[in-house]
């Protein structure tokens, strides 16, 4: 019952992230990124984390949807800062935190430090080569992208018809979902496993404290595996329980990182940069919570 609550959860939005990487992949021309994305890293790891507002993805739906704009050439820094930042910064998820919590400290901190973070960690990764972070037929693709807008001869083609590039891109997005979907389906066992081997009560006795409270919520967000979209509601439960730096950090973490998008990251990235993926904004939320808690009171 579990496993089917969070998969049936999240399977709309990685379809929605999959049409979208379909639509990208056809009508979405290499150049175009070369053209208007900024190519140094900290512009580009800004211009990354409010990405999310034009393509409102969850965690699920943003896998696919980075995976196709690295084919297409994206820098490293703009796809990890979006990558990380898109499931909070964008429309759906701001309004349903100001329906949770309203206009407030939550509310603010939320969107503020899921940026900073995705920007922090764009920034890292931008000192490393597509070839130590993407697998090799991502960058492969990545390479050939870089290399078309670099090398392009400026013979115009004639575009297919409209509605052959339509089915082209429907194709393309069904594809993305089949290969995704078996990550989040693993994702979402093992999410449903550790939901039922681990109870949650055990989690919450030993949430106190302006320490123990942030790491105790960012290891339930990890379990919980919630979309973002309706996650607010659910930590709203734990705003008179737990301290504010903890509510925030499990509204920031679990957004970027939990059982399902982490396998699904395998999809696009590295093993070792999987666990860089995860280490960073799991240590980055950690002190911001623990700063807020101790410097803001908790």
């Amino acid at each position: 019952t579990i496993f089917l609550g969070i998969f049936i959860e999240a399977a709309p939005f990685l379809l929605a992230g999959a049409l979208v990487s379909g639509l990208i992949a056809v009508f979405v021309d290499q150049s175009a990124i070369d053209r208007y994305l900024p190519k140094a890293a900290l512009p580009g790891a800004l211009i990354g984390g409010v990405m999310g507002l034009a393509f409102p993805v969850c965690e699920c739906g943003v896998v696919p949807v980075v995976r196709r704009l690295y084919e297409k050439g994206l820098p490293l820094s703009i796809g990890i800062a979006f990558l990380l930042a898109a499931p909070v910064v964008n429309p759906v998820v701001i309004l349903s935190t100001y329906s949770a919590f309203g206009w407030g400290p939550i509310f603010v901190g939320r969107i503020v430090f899921s940026f900073l973070i995705a920007v922090v960690v764009g920034l890292i990764f931008s000192r490393a080569k597509p070839e130590e972070v993407l697998l090799p037929a991502v960058c492969q693709a990545h390479h050939d992208a870089c290399c078309h807008v670099h090398d392009h001869d400026h013979h115009e083609h004639a575009p297919a018809p409209l509605g052959r590039r339509f089915a082209q891109a429907f194709t393309l997005a069904g594809d993305d979902f089949l290969d995704m979907a078996r990550y989040l389906i693993a994702g979402s066992m093992l999410a449903a496993a550790m939901q039922t081997l681990v109870p949650q009560s055990a989690l919450l006795a030993v949430g106190q404290g302006p320490v123990i409270s942030v790491v105790v919520l960012q290891a339930l967000a990890f379990v919980l595996s919630v979309c973002s979209t309706v996650d607010a509601f659910l930590a709203l439960a734990f705003a008179g329980t737990f301290t504010t730096g903890a509510v925030i950090a499990f509204l920031v973490f679990g957004p970027m990182v939990d059982i399902k998008s982490s396998l699904m990251f395998l999809g696009v990235f590295q093993r070792r940069a999987v666990a860089y993926l995860i280490v960073l904004p799991l240590v980055l939320s950690l002190l911001m919570g623990v700063w807020w808690n101790l410097n803001l009171g908790w």
